[in-house]
């Protein structure tokens, strides 16, 4: 399961620039490391995070091993109209998460 601590302004003068962040909570796990029973456990790190305003992606990234645990994640957007702020992270386990904030542009 992962979860995430997204900030993104609530409101914002047109074309202000807006900086978004996110701090995901997963269980990164590199591939290296064994279980109990002496088995590898399989590795499950998250490869990639979107952000999507109002229907178009504005920012996209890949995550490499070197990741920290918790990675945060920080960039600016310019907010031209009002609506959703969604942000979308995929792991290595097939899982996507996502999390939506909305900005109100004035």
């Amino acid at each position: 399961m992962s979860t995430a601590m997204v900030s993104v302004p609530e409101t914002a003068a047109r074309d202000e620039i807006v900086e978004v962040k996110i701090l995901i909570s997963h269980p990164m796990e590199t591939g290296f490391r064994t279980g109990s029973d002496g088995s590898r456990i399989p590795r499950d790190i998250i490869h990639s995070l979107r952000c999507i305003y109002n229907g178009e992606e504005v920012f996209r990234t890949e995550i490499f091993p070197a990741i920290a645990a918790n990675p945060y994640f920080a960039f600016y957007l310019r907010a031209t109209e009002s609506g959703d702020v969604t942000l979308i992270w995929a792991d290595e386990q097939e899982q996507e998460f996502a999390e939506t904030k909305e900005i109100t542009v004035s």
